[in-house]
C-alpha cells in the first residue's frame, strides 16, 4: 500500500464503493490497487445464528473455509475489536498519536456502527507495510461505508415483495448514497412513500423533546392525527376506523418521529399496514444512517456523487479565499447555479437519473473552469463556484460559456418498464455576484444566491449579475 495521504485514500476507497455493484467488486478492485495486498477478507457477524461469516464468498459461515485453529483466532479477534480500534498482528490498539507509527503485515479494522461491531476487515500484505494515524483513520471511515453496502446488501436480499414496493423501499434506502442533509432526506422519504400509497395522504413527524413536529409536508389540518400521535409507543398504532395509521421512526436507543398515512375516505388494508411499517422501517434505518454518515463523512472533502468539492470543504474554501483577496487585493467572484426543474426529473424519470444529471452537470463544469477555480456541490441540485482573480465582467463571460455547454449536453435515460432510452436536456439558472472591499466572507455567496433566485424568477436557463 502506498503511504498516501489521509484524504487521498479515503476518496479512493469511497469511489470503489459508490462505483461497485457488490461486494466482490470491492474486493478484487481493492487486491488490483494496492501492490503488496495478499488478502483482503471481509467477515460480518450474523446475530441470528452466531456465526461470522465470510461476505466476499457469499456469506459462507468461516466454518466452511477455515481450519479450527484459525477459526478460534477469528472469533478471539471480533471479540477484541468490540473494545479497540484496530489490531496489528493480535495486538489490541486504540487510537494512534498523530506523530506514531506501527509497521505489520496483517491488520484487522472493525465493522462498527453506534458502538456495536457487526464484522471486521482482514488486510495481509506480502512485506511489512506502515501504518500511521492518517492511514487508520481512512481505514476506519472506508469500513463505515462498507458496513452500510453490507447492510444494504443484505436488506435487498431478504426483501421479497412487488415491485413497485421493493422500487420504493430501494429508492429510500440508497438517498444517503449522494445525501446526508435531514433537509433534504426527509421530504425525499415523504414523497416516495406518498407515491406508492396514493389512496392515503403521508405526513413525517420529527420528535422534538416530548413533542412530535410536522416536518413534511407544511401542513396537518386533522386534529385525529395528534391526537393519535400522542398515544404512540413502540409498536405501529391504527384508528378505531382504520382510516388513519401512525408507524414510529424508530431505531434501538430512540423513537425519532413518525410516519403518518391518513385519509379520509379509505381504510388502511392489512397490506398497506405492512407496505407501509415496512418503508417506515428502512426510513428508520435511512435517517439513522444519515446522521452518522454525516458524522463519518466530517473529514472528508469531496462530494461522492460529483467529484467536486462538498459543502464543508466549500466553506473552508470561502474562507481562505476571501483571506487571500483582502490581503492580496486582488478581485473574488461566486457563483451559484442550480438545476432548472430538478425535482420533476427526480418524479419523472427517478433518483437514479436524477444523479446522472447531477453527475453530468458536474463534469461540464469541471471541464469549463479554470484549474484554480473552486467548483464545490453546495447541497442538491445546487453548486457554488469561487472564481479567484476574476472581475465581474470575467465571470460573466464564463457563466454563459457554462449555461450554453449544458444547454447543448444530453443525458440519456432509460426506464426499467421500458426497453427504449430517452434522451433529455437540461438547463440551469447562474447567479453572479462580486467580493466589496466592506464585505465579509458569507455576503459574496449570499448575494450571489440572491441573483440565482432573479434568475430563476426570470424564467431560468439564464446568468443574472448581482446588484444593489
Amino acid at each position: 500500500m502506498k503511504n498516501i495521504n489521509e484524504l487521498d485514500m479515503l476518496m479512493n476507497f469511497s469511489n470503489l464503493i459508490n462505483s461497485a455493484s457488490d461486494i466482490f467488486s470491492i474486493a478484487s478492485n481493492i487486491k488490483q490497487y494496492y501492490r503488496g495486498l495478499k488478502e483482503f477478507n471481509i467477515l460480518f457477524y450474523d446475530y441470528s445464528s452466531k456465526k461470522l461469516k465470510d461476505v466476499i464468498n457469499n456469506f459462507s459461515p468461516i466454518e466452511d473455509m477455515y481450519d479450527e485453529t484459525a477459526i478460534g483466532v477469528l472469533y478471539s479477534n471480533f471479540l477484541k475489536l468490540s473494545n479497540c480500534d484496530f489490531i496489528i498482528d493480535n495486538k489490541e490498539y486504540y487510537k494512534l498519536s498523530f506523530n506514531e507509527e506501527i509497521s505489520s503485515k496483517v491488520l484487522l479494522i472493525p465493522l462498527k456502527m453506534s458502538d456495536s461491531i457487526y464484522g471486521m476487515i482482514e488486510l495481509r500484505f506480502n512485506e511489512n507495510k506502515v501504518y500511521n494515524y492518517k492511514i487508520i483513520n481512512a481505514l476506519n471511515i472506508f469500513a463505515n461505508q462498507l458496513l452500510l453496502f453490507i447492510q444494504n446488501t443484505l436488506l435487498k436480499e431478504k426483501l421479497q415483495l412487488n415491485y413497485d414496493f421493493y422500487d420504493s423501499l430501494k429508492n429510500i434506502a440508497k438517498i444517503i448514497e449522494t445525501q446526508y442533509e435531514l433537509n433534504y432526506i426527509i421530504p425525499l422519504i415523504g414523497e416516495m412513500i406518498d407515491k406508492f400509497v396514493s389512496n392515503h395522504l403521508i405526513y413525517i413527524f420529527i420528535k422534538n423533546g416530548s413533542e412530535y413536529k410536522l416536518f413534511w409536508p407544511n401542513a396537518c389540518r386533522d386534529k385525529g392525527v395528534n391526537e393519535l400521535i400522542k398515544k404512540l409507543k413502540t409498536d405501529y398504532l391504527i384508528s378505531e376506523d382504520r382510516k388513519i395509521g401512525i408507524f414510529p421512526l424508530i431505531t434501538e436507543k430512540e423513537i425519532l418521529g413518525c410516519i403518518v398515512a391518513h385519509s379520509t375516505i379509505d381504510k388502511l388494508t392489512p397490506d398497506d399496514i405492512e407496505y407501509i411499517n415496512q418503508l417506515t422501517k428502512q426510513s428508520s434505518i435511512t435517517i439513522e444512517r444519515a446522521n452518522t454518515y454525516a458524522e463519518v463523512l466530517k473529514h472528508a472533502t469531496l462530494d461522492a456523487l460529483t467529484g467536486l468539492n462538498n459543502r464543508r470543504q466549500f466553506e473552508i474554501r470561502l474562507k481562505q479565499e476571501y483571506a487571500s483577496a483582502k490581503r492580496q487585493k486582488h478581485s473574488l467572484c461566486a457563483m451559484m447555479i442550480d438545476i432548472d426543474f430538478f425535482k420533476s426529473i427526480n418524479d419523472t424519470y427517478g433518483h437514479a437519473i436524477g444523479d446522472k444529471v447531477l453527475k453530468s452537470v458536474a463534469k461540464i463544469i469541471k471541464e469549463q473552469l479554470r484549474e484554480y477555480d473552486i467548483p464545490s456541490r453546495y447541497g442538491g441540485e445546487e453548486f457554488c463556484i469561487l472564481l479567484p482573480q476574476t472581475k465581474i465582467e470575467e465571470a460573466n463571460i464564463v457563466a454563459q460559456r457554462l449555461r450554453t455547454a449544458v444547454e447543448k449536453s444530453v443525458v440519456e435515460v432509460s426506464n426499467e418498464k421500458e426497453s427504449q432510452n430517452k434522451k433529455i436536456n437540461v438547463t440551469i439558472s447562474i447567479g453572479l455576484s462580486q467580493l466589496n472591499k466592506t464585505d465579509i466572507a458569507d455576503d459574496l455567496y449570499k448575494r450571489a444566491d440572491r441573483a440565482l433566485y432573479e434568475a430563476k424568477e426570470r424564467g431560468r436557463n439564464r446568468v443574472v449579475v448581482y446588484e444593489e
